[in-house]
């Protein structure tokens, strides 16, 4: 059969189906004589073309390659019932056509069968179903698979090593990826650029890009020639950690190098760039790449929709892709879904399924996307489902949870976050265990996402018995008791002030030889404090630092918090010296701690010391700080002072809310008051007051009773009571007008 394998390589598939037909009598039954090969018959008429292993295994191969996945099973049943056994390259050609459609439980039935049929598997099956396990997030079977081949003695070729460390990172073993780098040299495997691109991908994923950097440079001394690949992987890195002129310099680099950017390169700058706000940049790198041939991808569409979607402005990201589709670019999956997910956080539902609608030929509100041949994924589904949850609208992503089973897509543990999430939200415990034991049935156990959730909502009742009764049920489902599992049920029950509870919890986590971390003594610090407990909370500490675990900003966040307000200053600046001398400086989070505490207890001077200290350091004060600030300068009528602070938040695009409103209205309404003051000074004041309340109304934010109560009092005169509530909807029929 050298002629139909020839064709099947060169992708000349039609010619050598063609061929093979007529050597097997495709076209008709089995037992036809064959036909139009009488160039090959022997003098007698008869033919010496008949059907062999290399025939069949051929042919199967090709199917599979053009994604004929069902022909290729039918040949591989035929070619067993003609009496020829499939060798291993027949099996790992079926397999991986198995594996490319997602269909894993029958790759590893094939294995299986492949034992019974008396064919070992070599290296490349082993490759092949490793690694997509691993891409199929089931890394525990990867490792099973691993395990199998020591044990039946098949060697790890280079192919199957950069398959376990690519697979090893994305399972969130890094330690163990980098031990099987280290070990290549001693299976007499010498890394090649696809290798060395799986370690640096691996790194840039974990953000460590002096070691991915650190691989290049070994790279380029062992004239191990990198790939875009490769580039893509650094490039990529750096965007995410917003090194974006980094990334920029890293592409200039592959350029010296005569390695082009693909459009994927400029996919990812183009996001980055946006991400941080940087348009013009992100429009001189897409009109580069255009001036260097390459053609939109739906990648770089993706871009601009989700920073338009970023921007609220879903006119223009729905315009953009009418005009993207009318260039012949076809929208895929992650388009649609961006589409409708911008829709749902506008608030424009109808307009979410309407864009599916127009094209629809049946009722399901996902048939226009399929008329496309853009069948909905999980991804569609997902966005759809979650969308439903946060509105509160569970029986919608009920009814999506059923449908998308229904269509043969099936639900992952994204999903069941997310129906579970709502549902847990909602307080329908009993519906979401519902959830869960349906996705038992399809090898899906709960996980921490879940167990969070679940806890939470046991919490409502603030009953230990069942939050631990939740979690024991949970662990029954196969939820793996590690230590974020324990951490989740700490943080809980210390959450509701039951330090008791939770420490035993973490004397039976210590029993099971699981060692506490920064977030356990968190959350314990946090409890004791709630309950009012300052020692246990101090002790707690303590025992921290005699474990040999470092505390964190967010460590010292919660023990200046509590000691502060207790009024405990000196002991704050124990504790604050400590951090200091830990090597650790004040985050936005802790300097916003510190402001908030002095200036809850009345010491506006530190408060003031530590914001300036904080602006210093380019870190800006979230609201409730400045709102903390502000009231300090109102309480003595530092009105002034008050106001340049909201303007500041105008100037670092801080937002203020209803009680930074209700703050300086009746700061200026509490100073118009005093008896010494002059009648302009007055007027001016109430002027200030009114127009800050009428800024409050514009802004829909509404006041509280008691600057109501002060507006009443301030623009009251003799013999005459002014209803501040009046006042409002006198200002909101003027707006209307």
């Amino acid at each position: 059969m050298p002629l139909a394998w020839f064709l099947s390589k060169r992708d000349d598939f039609d010619r050598a189906k063609s061929l093979i037909d007529e050597i097997l009598g495709f076209r008709k039954k089995k037992d036809c004589a064959f036909r139009k090969i009488d160039d090959m018959n022997d003098d007698d008429g008869t033919t010496n073309l008949e059907p062999n292993l290399v025939t069949y295994t051929t042919l199967i191969s090709a199917y599979c390659k053009q994604h004929g996945l069902s022909e290729a099973l039918s040949l591989y049943e035929e070619m067993i019932s003609d009496g020829f056994l499939p060798d291993v390259v027949t099996y790992s050609s079926i397999i991986n056509g198995l594996c490319k459609r997602g269909m894993l439980t029958e790759a590893k039935a094939l294995l299986r069968e492949m034992d019974k049929m008396g064919v070992n598997p070599n290296h490349v099956v082993y490759a092949i179903l490793v690694d997509s396990l691993f891409k199929a997030g089931s890394a525990w079977e990867s490792f099973i698979y691993q395990s199998q081949m020591i044990v039946c003695g098949v060697s790890f070729d280079l192919v199957v090593c950069t398959t376990l460390i690519d697979g090893l990172f994305k399972a969130g073993k890094s330690d163990e990826a980098e031990a099987m780098f280290c070990t290549l040299a001693k299976l007499n495997c010498i890394p090649n650029n696809i290798t060395y691109t799986a370690m640096i991908d691996g790194y840039c994923k974990l953000g460590d890009m002096d070691g991915a950097e650190s691989l290049l440079r070994d790279m380029e001394k062992k004239q191990v020639v990198p790939n875009v690949v490769t580039y893509s992987s650094i490039i990529n890195g750096y965007t995410k950690k917003g090194m974006l002129d980094v990334a920029v310099r890293i592409m200039k680099k592959m350029l010296d190098q005569n390695i082009m950017p693909n459009a994927y390169i400029y996919a990812t700058l183009i996001d980055g760039h946006l991400k941080a706000g940087k348009q013009d940049a992100a429009v001189d790198l897409y009109n580069e790449m255009k001036l260097n041939g390459l053609e939109e991808n739906s990648f770089i569409v993706d871009a601009f929709i989700n920073n338009l979607k970023r921007g609220r402005k879903m006119e223009e990201a729905e315009g953009l892709c009418k005009y993207m589709m009318s260039k012949g670019l076809l929208l895929d999956r992650v388009n649609y879904t961006s589409l409708m997910d911008g829709f749902f956080k506008t608030g424009r539902e109808s307009a979410a399924f309407t864009m599916a609608e127009k094209m629809a030929e049946t009722e399901s509100v996902y048939s226009g996307i399929r008329e496309l041949g853009l069948a909905p994924d999980r991804a569609t589904y997902n966005t759809m489902i979650n969308a439903y949850c946060k509105q509160g609208k569970l029986e919608n992503a009920i009814k999506l949870w059923n449908e998308m089973k229904g269509h043969s897509v099936m639900p992952n543990s994204i999903t069941c976050n997310i129906l579970v999430g709502g549902l847990s939200k909602a307080g329908e415990t009993e519906r979401a265990i519902d959830v869960l034991n349906e996705m038992l049935l399809w090898g899906i156990c709960p996980n921490v996402t879940i167990h969070r959730a679940l806890l939470n909502a046991c919490s409502k009742c603030e009953r230990a018995d069942t939050i631990l009764q939740m979690h024991k049920r949970l662990v029954g489902m196969g939820l793996k008791a590690n230590r974020e599992v324990y951490n989740s049920l700490i943080t809980v029950l210390c959450g509701l002030g039951m330090t008791k509870r939770a420490t035993l919890v973490l004397n039976n986590m210590t029993k099971e030889g699981i060692s506490a971390d920064t977030v356990t003594y968190n959350a314990l610090i946090h409890g004791h404090f709630k309950s009012s407990h300052i020692e246990k909370a101090l002790a707690t500490y303590t025992q921290m630092l005699n474990e040999g675990v470092s505390p964190g900003i967010r460590t010292y966040n919660l023990l200046l918090g509590g000691l502060l307000a207790a009024g405990l200053m000196s002991k704050a600046y124990e504790i604050l010296s400590k951090m200091k001398d830990s090597g650790l400086d004040p985050d936005a989070s802790l300097y916003n701690t510190l402001i908030s505490g002095h200036g809850k207890i009345g010491n506006k001077k530190e408060a003031i010391k530590f914001y300036c200290e904080m602006v210093t350091k380019g870190l800006v004060p979230k609201t409730s700080t400045y709102n903390v600030l502000i009231e300090d300068f109102a309480k003595v009528g530092k009105m002034d002072q008050a106001r340049e602070l909201l303007n500041e938040m105008q100037v670092r695009r801080v937002p203020p809310n209803s009680s930074t409103y209700d703050i300086l209205i009746c700061g200026w309404c509490n100073l118009s008051k005093q008896p010494e003051l002059d009648r302009i000074s007055k007027k001016t004041y109430r002027t200030e007051a009114r127009t800050l309340f009428a800024e409050m109304n514009e802004k829909g934010f509404v006041p509280c009773e008691n600057t109501l109560a002060c507006i009443s009092s301030t623009f009251a005169r003799p013999g005459m009571v002014v209803d501040a509530k009046h006042m409002l909807k006198d200002m909101y029929k003027r707006k209307q007008s």
